[in-house]
């Protein structure tokens, strides 16, 4: 088995062959520039870019085809200083410049994450039995990892294949999502990779580290969680501005046809849907797999066999530090992946298609349209570019910031979780507060007309900033909530564990209202506070999603800080095992003290940033929908001769005289009129279109109309969320939305049973096991005989391969199965469901049982009495309960969100054709 480390001394993978691989991939960069700058001289590109007439305009009559194609600015007829002309993004240095920012903030990601993986590496790695049991967890974590990555690749081929099917044979999607699906889970789960080996390699150097003093732990600790919270952010980035370079450049260069900034845009974000998958085995698996291996280890060894945590004669030790890099590093960054690149594409979509009908374009761009200074398509698209570039150029530069946070992290030698926190708390507020100014700078160069915007961003910055530090009030035991759990362990068990579910039940208000409160801001600010103008909704949705973005903006140290927690985790295994000096455990018992509350802030900020996320991606549904429209106009009629066409009761098609085809809505009050209820229900779809007559529909004053009600339809392109709201009824009193609710809210709880059993079913098998070995391996007390490692390990990687089955099963399929039962109303209804009720339930769960811990960690530290009481041993019993309340079920929760969302986007296009309400039947 080949092993990763890269500028570590004896791997096979060696450095000239790791820097070999880097200059293929320089290589293909400057390939992929180079032939983006070949497209863009490219002059039947140069002008629009594939911008077509449905992405730009929304035109009256669809028989003007030089109207709706014309995209070049005309000469000016005005004076150019007092009405500066209009130029599209693409023919202006500001677009290189900020797809530039964005890119190379990727690659800068990058690149400082080698340098921190080289700066864990250069450090002390400690006694030859130190290392000797690093081995052992970097041996039994990568033997796991590579059991589901074997796992998710043919799942990923089974998922893939459909795509393809969909796309090339129902033809109701774009053929670019199979390849994008594909890529985003291979990122995915290559960050994973990366941060879980280089978490693996940190922990023999943090307890070396720990040796000399706290600072150095906490320099080797945080430097390589920052390794796996600048890959995530990394890699997403770079993915993100590779396939835009590819779909907007490249695509058009090769000759295929261009594609409009919208389907661009809905397509990279189907490649969200294999990064949510990926992170649905990485976070569940992983979880199944430590908590299993956690409660066997807790149960047996510090309630029956009375030895310390992670004492070297329990044989279940090495699984529960293996558990921790692959369940919180590796399925963490996963989480966190997919919420990064969820939110910047979800945004960008949104901002394209707030632009898109030109209703959004500031007054003396409509003077200048109005005057002929340029074309409406030209300025829509210049419009529609610089609300796509925003989100990710926020996100570029957060990863400078947050660099220059990680560099901010130290402490000095005072072993208090105050001390800590604050060391770590620099870094992230420094970071947040430099993207604010940011965040303004970057909206004044982008739409400046618009610079309320960026207060959407600092809305969502504060809100995770809140969240998370109300997480760690309600886990940490600096605090209160966690002081009085600790004190019900002195009557037993099952008043700490009553105790516990309360104050997890207990906490999610706060994290509801400051959601709410910040949806109502980020919309609010970016709509000019007009919730009841149509015209702005979708600027307020894009509002949201940015809000996300400012969340999620300094991810890179963010995510370091959560990374840092099970290192230190393991660090403080490792200097147990190995018999360290004692004060040394107390160091490393300080950092693992601070890495449980990091832990669960980091798993309040996860949740938050799903909620938001999930928001935009509900709004981004819509587009999804409106191109499954466009897919389904395209396919069933384009080889038809020019006319009017049914598809189904309320999708109408239109074919005009140059063969282009138009996609109309008839609302349901349009259909149900007295005067063409019945004619309309002549006409049967069921074996295909059928040609309207032109006494039914033609056009009347340039818009087409019912004849005999004179009621107009809808184009599908210029179709705004409350005309969609109406198509499909998507109301409360609408029983099909009701049911989709439920069933969301349903999938939730089902979900965390799931996952919940299949953490008992492991637990047991492990359970069993160390207590075998201790009957029948005596030796084991005395030193005298070695504890089996490997089994443990294998058997918690059995139980985790075989039991996330069922869970992912139940993501995937739901929405699909909604969707062609209940139609596109059940599947936003099952969203919502899904939202508002996982929301809850995962910030109780992961509150919960962190607190729980922090009680124990408590306990342990002196209180009441300290290790070996009864209060002792109560609250070894709550932390084992909360084990997979906090790192099973409660994370995986925010993942099912995200993945129900990115599924019903995927599918968005089979559900408008093929589900029972478009068919008709129900």
């Amino acid at each position: 088995m080949m092993r990763f480390g890269s500028f570590g001394k004896g791997d096979r993978l060696s450095r000239r062959r790791l820097k070999n691989w880097l200059r293929v991939a320089c290589l293909a960069v400057v390939a992929v520039g180079f032939l983006a700058a070949a497209a863009w001289n490219n002059s039947a590109v140069g002008q629009m870019e594939g911008q077509t007439a449905a992405d730009t305009t929304a035109v009256a009559s669809p028989d003007a085809p030089a109207e709706r194609g014309d995209s070049t600015p005309i000469e000016p007829s005005l004076d150019s200083e007092k009405y500066p002309i209009v130029t599209p993004m693409t023919g202006n240095m500001l677009f290189y410049v900020i797809w530039a920012v964005a890119f190379v903030g990727s690659l800068i990601a990058l690149v400082f994450a080698i340098y921190f993986f080289r700066k864990v590496m250069a450090a002390d790695e400690g006694n030859e039995e130190m290392i000797e049991i690093a081995a052992h967890v970097r041996a039994g974590a990568a033997a796991y990892i590579w059991q589901q990555y074997k796992v998710v690749t043919l799942f990923f081929i089974v998922i893939a294949a459909l795509l393809t099917w969909m796309a090339f044979g129902l033809e109701v999607q774009s053929r670019w999502v199979p390849f994008a699906f594909l890529t985003g889970g291979f990122f995915s789960g290559l960050a994973g990779w990366f941060g879980m080996k280089t978490a693996t390699w940190a922990s023999s150097r943090t307890a070396a580290g720990a040796q000399k003093s706290l600072n150095q732990g906490l320099q080797v600790a945080f430097r390589a969680g920052a390794v796996m919270g600048l890959t995530v952010v990394g890699l997403g980035l770079l993915d993100i501005t590779v396939w835009f370079a590819v779909l907007y450049w490249l695509v058009p260069a090769l000759g295929y046809e261009p594609l409009g900034l919208v389907s661009i845009t809905v397509t990279m974000l189907c490649f969200g849907m294999g990064a949510s998958s990926q992170a649905r085995f990485a976070r569940g698996g992983g979880g199944i797999f430590t908590k299993a291996a956690d409660v066997g280890a807790d149960l047996v060894g510090k309630i029956e066999a009375g030895i310390p945590e992670d004492d070297k004669r329990n044989p279940a030790t090495i699984a529960d530090n293996v558990g921790d890099n692959v369940g919180d590093v590796a399925g963490m960054g996963a989480d966190l992946y997919e919420s990064y690149c969820g939110s910047i594409l979800a945004t960008a979509a949104l901002g394209v298609a707030a632009f898109s009908s030109g209703l959004l374009l500031p007054e003396d761009v409509q003077k200048q349209i109005a005057e002929g200074a340029v074309t409406k398509a030209a300025a829509v698209l210049d419009f529609q570019l610089r609300a796509l570039f925003l989100p990710m150029a926020m996100a570029g530069v957060g990863i400078l910031l947050s660099i220059i946070g990680i560099f901010m992290v130290k402490t000095k030698e005072q072993a208090d979780q105050k001390t800590l926190l604050k060391a770590l708390a620099r870094g992230v507020n420094v970071s947040s507060l430099l993207i604010v100014v940011a965040a303004y700078l970057l909206t004044r160069v982008l739409l400046p007309d618009f610079i309320w915007v960026s207060a959407s961003v600092v809305v969502g910055l504060v809100a995770g900033w809140l969240i998370g530090k109300w997480t760690e009030y309600a886990t940490s035991d600096e605090y209160a909530p966690t002081k009085n759990l600790a004190d019900q362990a002195l009557t037993g068990p099952a008043t700490l564990i009553i105790c516990g579910i309360a104050n997890g039940m207990k906490s999610v208000w706060f994290p509801v209202i400051t959601v709410g409160a910040a949806t109502l801001l980020a919309f609010g600010f970016s709509a000019d506070w007009q919730f009841n103008d149509v015209n702005l909704f979708a600027m307020g949705l894009y509002g949201v999603g940015i809000a996300a973005v400012g969340m999620l903006s300094t991810l890179g140290i963010t995510l370091a800080t959560d990374a840092y927690g099970p290192i230190a985790d393991n660090a403080g295994g490792n200097a147990e095992m190995a018999g360290l000096d004692p004060e040394v455990r107390k160091r490393t018992d300080a950092l693992d003290s601070l890495g449980n509350t990091t832990a669960a802030t980091g798993k309040g900020f996860a949740i938050g940033s799903a909620a938001l996320t999930a928001l935009a991606l509900l709004a981004a549904y819509i587009e999804e929908v409106r191109m499954g429209h466009e897919h389904w106009a395209e396919s069933a009629v384009a080889e038809k001769a020019p006319g009017w066409y049914k598809l189904n009761e309320q999708h109408i098609a239109k074919v005009t005289k140059n063969k282009e085809v138009v996609s109309f809505l008839a609302m349901p009050a349009h259909v149900r009129h007295a005067k063409v209820f019945d004619i309309w229900k002549e006409l049967d779809t069921s074996d295909g279109p059928v040609e309207i007559r032109e006494e039914i529909i033609a056009e009347v004053d340039g818009a087409p109309r019912f004849v005999a009600s004179s009621t107009e339809l809808v184009p599908t392109e210029s179709a705004n969320m409350i005309d969609w709201m109406t198509y499909y009824a998507c109301n409360l009193m609408n029983p099909k939305v009701l049911v989709g609710v439920f069933l969301g809210a349903m999938a939730t709880f089902v979900f965390c049973a799931m996952t919940m059993q299949a953490v008992g079913r492991a637990a047991f098998g492990m359970v069993e096991e160390v207590r075998r070995q201790f009957r029948e391996k005596p030796g084991i007390m005395d030193y005298s005989e070695k504890p089996d490692y490997a089994l443990p390990v294998a058997i918690s990687t059995k139980a985790a391969q075989r039991e996330m089955i069922l869970p992912s099963i139940l993501g995937l399929a739901t929405p699909v199965a909604v969707g062609l039962l209940l139609g596109v109303a059940g599947v936003m209804g099952l969203l919502v469901g899904t939202l508002t009720c996982g929301f809850c339930l995962a910030i109780y769960m992961a509150n919960a049982g962190g607190s729980w811990d922090n009680a124990k960690k408590y306990i342990e530290a002196g209180a009441h009495g300290g290790k070996g009481t009864d209060a002792h041993k109560a609250a070894v019993v709550g932390d084992t309960v909360g084990d997979p309340f906090k790192d099973t079920s409660g994370p995986s929760l925010n993942i099912l969100i995200k993945l129900m969302s990115m599924v019903s986007v995927v599918v968005a296009g089979l559900i408008v054709r093929y589900s029972l309400t478009a068919l008709g039947i129900f």
